[in-house]
């Protein structure tokens, strides 16, 4: 199958069937969903989801996060995976906030990864998530699924290789869905130790499920969802 077709079904699925995707972080502006983002890394959103709330009532402004120091932040968010060094990143990223940014979150990539703890992951979903900029972020979901599926090349290696491939066939208007139909596709169905194919509606145009079920009749009308 021809990759332009296997974006074609894709998109094809996910229009019809989950045409409003959102993130599952909770969060109420900018400023709130940069610092979810941050301490999502390696930690499920659920997780976050659950130190926030106290943390944002500490901390409702950058103004406020500014003042704090690591070791203050840490007993809001000890329960989240690295947490010293998100305490870290949070303290500074209050004050670079004030300082660089007019207490505003930036609306750019290349403003926003001069934030700490902010990469081109972080900062990907920030630009697509509030302000709809076709914006590809590349975690461990969409990475895996995306080379499951047949997306993109064996030689994409990188995370900004699988980006850069995504955001050229996917197009510009459907970006910012594509990366939450991905990471949720990755979270609940195409997980990394044993995808549940057996549930999967993709299964008709996945590479993954072709190479190694070749012998199993795929209809996608019997799968969750189809």
């Amino acid at each position: 199958m021809l990759k332009k077709e296997r974006y074609r079904l894709l998109i094809e699925y996910f229009t019809q069937h989950f045409p409003e995707p959102e993130t599952e972080l909770a969060y109420t502006n900018p400023y709130e969903l940069i610092l979810a983002v941050v301490l999502s890394a390696q930690c499920t959103d659920k997780r976050v989801n659950m130190v926030t709330p106290a943390l944002f009532e500490a901390y409702p402004t950058p103004e406020h996060l500014a003042t704090a120091t690591p070791e203050e932040i840490f007993p809001y968010i000890k329960s989240i995976s690295y947490p010293n060094n998100k305490a870290k990143h949070l303290a500074g990223l209050g004050k670079m906030l004030i300082e660089k940014f007019n207490s505003e979150v930036p609306s750019t990539v290349e403003e926003l990864v001069k934030l700490p703890g902010v990469g081109r992951k972080t900062a990907n979903v920030i630009v697509s998530v509030i302000w709809n900029q076709p914006a590809m972020a590349v975690d461990t979901h969409v990475f895996r699924v995306s080379k499951r599926l047949g997306l993109v090349t064996k030689a994409a290696k990188t995370p900004l290789e699988v980006e850069k491939q995504l955001v050229a066939n996917i197009p510009n208007e459907l970006v910012s869905k594509a990366h939450h139909w991905l990471i949720l596709h990755g979270r609940y169905i195409c997980v990394a130790r044993r995808p549940k194919c057996e549930e999967c509606p993709l299964t008709h145009f996945c590479a993954f499920f072709q190479k190694n079920f070749p012998n199993i009749p795929d209809d996608p009308e019997n799968k969750l969802g189809a």
